[in-house]
């Protein structure tokens, strides 16, 4: 299973911020898409429904318009690989300690919120964050993530960045 891994896009009805067309085409040839939150309101969801490409997103700090509508964590098998999802994993001093607190049975975890991409193994646990495709921020790149599961483990997990 191809996923392409989303967070903080930040993208709202009106405003002339868009995903970039690098970003639709690794959707186009996935099977699913993660969304670690700041959607901020409907018009990408509304953009994935029309793609019929299924998709997960979890509540982030900016979403204020989706709230009670999307939740706010996510645990979901996918080939037999348990993944959970936040937006906010907190500091990153005891990230990995925390996010085994919250996600015991989870062997991926995905989150955002930093813009800032990791692709880091803790104790036999992928912990991804895909950055953000639309606001690098203090990042040279924008980036989203790809990751292939299958037979019960994580076969691929990458950050793709890319210039817009």
């Amino acid at each position: 299973m191809r996923i392409v891994v989303l967070a903080d896009t930040h993208l709202r009805e009106g405003r002339p911020r868009r995903l970039p067309d690098t970003v639709w085409a690794a959707i186009a040839e996935c099977q699913l898409v993660l969304h670690a939150g700041d959607v901020v309101d409907r018009t990408l969801l509304d953009a994935l429904d029309a793609t019929e490409v299924p998709y997960h997103v979890v509540l982030g700090n900016n979403d204020h318009a989706l709230q009670g509508s999307i939740p706010e964590r996510v645990e979901i098998d996918l080939e037999r690989v348990r993944v959970a999802m936040v937006h906010e994993s907190g500091a990153s001093k005891g990230r990995p300690a925390r996010l085994r607190k919250w996600f015991p049975d989870a062997h991926v975890v995905v989150f955002g919120h930093s813009h800032m991409p990791c692709n880091e193994w803790h104790d036999g646990r992928l912990l991804f964050n895909p950055g953000s495709p639309t606001e690098r921020r203090r990042e040279p790149l924008h980036s989203y993530g790809v990751l292939e599961l299958g037979a019960g483990r994580v076969i691929r997990h990458q950050i793709v960045r890319f210039k817009t």
